[in-house]
């Protein structure tokens, strides 16, 4: 797809690299078969192929973009299907982010959406104000029927049962490993999930600590910056990428130096496993969000290479695993949850179209709720479809979203492994389906 943007507009480095990728567009429309708002929607400018064009306009004309163009960009999921499937090897992912940045940078969006936005940024990456606002929101709950567009869609998300605690195990500190140590990694907590579930954290902890892992939970090591990014807001999004490269280099240079980095929220990994790039041009921290970019794994990766020991319970469910698109298209992370679940004792068993999104998406289904609910209901739908007594996925986006309509428990695939090798049960299981060994 030969594009015309201008040498001046190359000379920033995001634009010079948006040109090479649209070159690379041969326009053949593979990727339509896969992009969930094309699917809904129907319409080219709502598929990889059209927001191709859109900012290959965008840039050549220069200047701010119109609402069309906006309108289009903001609709993409950035759940990278396209990219996965595309036989040009187009790099989408690097050419949405930046394009977002650019909407950003250029365009003066409607005050009352601009302000959401910004609300949303600031709440999601503070676990303590995230907790006030979901506390405060559920006040607010039985008003939503009254309201629509993104604000009744944050209601909507706010949960209905109390919020769990603030877990002990999200402070600063060092899990030791049981037995002889094999490993010593660090675990981003994140934020969102810190609230909304504190006991995948904890699984994940007691799991590594059963196979012979150090963890540490490091000081200064926070929000990984995704979902500011996914809005176009840079400034933030790096913000929270250097200080978590800091955090963990002074554990990976310390006295008992770090293995890796691991992720069990895949929306997560995806960003942190994309930080080199991030800050590619910033020549005192492009080597070190390299090498911390180098040592990131999912949690499902590390346990693989570890392996997994011995069940110590026949759980003899039927698993139906939900691969969220930030492992399975972004970070192409696909055999490893459902082989593990496998060795645990699971059958697993895989959703139809399970290549689609589910319409979550980091703040997606609370921007497009529209999209996102449809998109929800197809899955569900999918899911349901299947004999499953219980679900599992490996982000707290899908899991959050969906768990209220699926129709059986839904839980992180590393709960499940944690259960089968001596933790405890998760909530909501059947509970004929333990059996000691």
């Amino acid at each position: 797809m030969l594009n015309t943007i201008s040498p001046a507009a190359r000379r920033d480095s995001d634009i010079a690299l948006a040109a090479d990728i649209i070159d690379a567009c041969v326009h053949c429309g593979i990727c339509l078969s896969h992009c969930p708002t094309y699917q809904v929607r129907h319409e080219e400018n709502d598929s990889p192929r059209g927001r191709i064009f859109l900012m290959k306009d965008m840039y050549e004309k220069g200047g701010a973009p119109d609402a069309r163009t906006v309108l289009h960009l903001d609709r993409c999921l950035t759940c990278l299907a396209c990219e996965a499937i595309c036989p040009s090897g187009v790099e989408y992912s690097k050419l949405i982010g930046p394009g977002r940045a650019y909407v950003a940078s250029h365009f003066r969006r409607p005050p009352v959406q601009a302000a959401i936005r910004r609300m949303l940024v600031l709440l999601l990456a503070r676990p303590r104000l995230f907790r006030t606002a979901l506390e405060a929101g559920r006040l607010g709950r039985p008003l939503r029927a009254l309201l629509s567009g993104p604000v009744r869609a944050m209601l909507d998300k706010v949960p209905a049962a109390p919020l769990p605690p603030p877990s002990p195990v999200d402070r600063p500190q060092v899990f030791p490993a049981q037995g002889p140590r094999r490993m010593r990694v660090a675990l981003l907590n994140g934020c969102v999930q810190t609230v909304l579930d504190t006991a995948i954290n904890e699984a994940t902890i007691r799991l590594l600590r059963r196979h012979g892992v150090e963890v540490v939970v490091a000081r200064g090591a926070g929000c990984c910056g995704a979902l500011a990014e996914h809005m176009g807001d840079e400034a933030p999004a790096l913000k929270r990428a250097r200080a978590n490269i800091a955090a963990w280099l002074r554990e990976a240079d310390g006295p008992h130096g770090l293995d890796a980095v691991v992720i069990n929220a895949s929306g997560c990994g995806n960003s942190v496993k994309a930080y080199g790039h991030a800050l590619r041009n910033d020549p005192a921290w492009a080597p070190r969000a390299a090498r911390i970019s180098a040592m990131t794994l999912d949690i499902s990766e590390i346990m693989d290479r570890i392996g997994l020991m011995k069940p110590v319970v026949a759980p003899g469910l039927r698993v139906v695993y939900h691969a969220a698109c930030s492992l399975q298209h972004a970070q192409r992370v696909t055999r490893q949850p459902k082989s593990l679940l496998q060795a645990a004792g699971f059958t697993v068993l895989d959703v139809p179209e399970g290549y689609l999104c589910c319409g979550s998406a980091g703040t997606y289904n609370m921007l497009q709720p529209g999209i996102a609910e449809e998109l929800k209901r197809r899955k569900v739908a999918a899911i349901r479809s299947v004999d499953g007594q219980v679900a599992a996925s490996g982000n707290i986006g899908c899991i959050t979203h969906l768990a209220a309509d699926a129709g059986l428990p839904f839980v992180h695939t590393v709960q499940l492994l944690d259960w089968a090798t001596g933790g405890p049960r998760p909530d909501g299981l059947p509970e004929t389906a333990s059996n000691s060994l």
